[in-house]
């Protein structure tokens, strides 16, 4: 068509990810198909598969372009309380779509490929160019004296955001002030704080 350039490199690659993720929380990975991210994307089939052969390539890669591309500033309110809170409130307004398309669409995924959603997470933080922000205000935390780090077990840092997630998929909505405060306060809090 006159007037219209031809998306290359880069811009290709966005548009193909960012329509394969809305392809995705749309229809599920069930009814995921390059039929479908090409017409989202105005562009052919064979453009895909050039890029990602198997349609669990392109899952994976639109859900990692969502990661990116959701990324937020972490908290700095010089305490670690109301860092956590802000960090765990920031997340679960922004990642419950991600976390409803895990819990509910992604089945056939983990299925067919033999993972599970752990071990997904996993590559993907495995896979970040910067920390988690949970790592920032921890490491900030014990350098003002806040926190022991000798109490902070991976299984216990781990439990503010397990707490979060399985309050987003119990109730496929944001978690509340009062949930967040009980699960920073009466929980998380008591674990890690120094005795006095």
């Amino acid at each position: 068509m006159a007037g219209e350039t031809r998306r290359r490199g880069a811009d290709l690659e966005e548009a193909l990810l960012e329509a394969a993720w809305q392809e995705l929380v749309a229809v599920g990975y069930a009814r995921f198909t390059f039929e479908g991210v090409a017409a989202r994307a105005g562009t052919s089939r064979p453009v895909i598969y050039r890029r990602w052969p198997q349609r669990s390539d392109l899952a994976v890669a639109a859900v990692r372009h969502f990661s990116r591309s959701d990324l937020f500033e972490w908290p700095d309110t010089g305490s670690f309380r109301d860092d956590l809170v802000a960090l765990l409130r920031e997340v679960s307004a922004r990642r419950l779509s991600l976390v409803a398309l895990f819990s509910v669409q992604m089945g056939g995924f983990f299925e067919e490929t033999g993972t599970t959603p752990g071990e997904l997470r996993d590559q993907f933080l495995a896979e970040r160019k910067r920390p988690f922000g949970f790592d920032v205000i921890v490491q900030r935390a014990i350098e003002r004296g806040e926190i022991d780090p000798e109490r902070l077990t991976p299984r216990i840092a781990a439990l503010p955001g397990d707490l979060l997630r399985h309050e987003l998929l119990m109730t496929m909505k944001p978690v509340s002030e009062e949930a967040i405060a009980e699960i920073v306060d009466d929980i998380f809090l008591p674990l890690v704080t120094k005795s006095r």
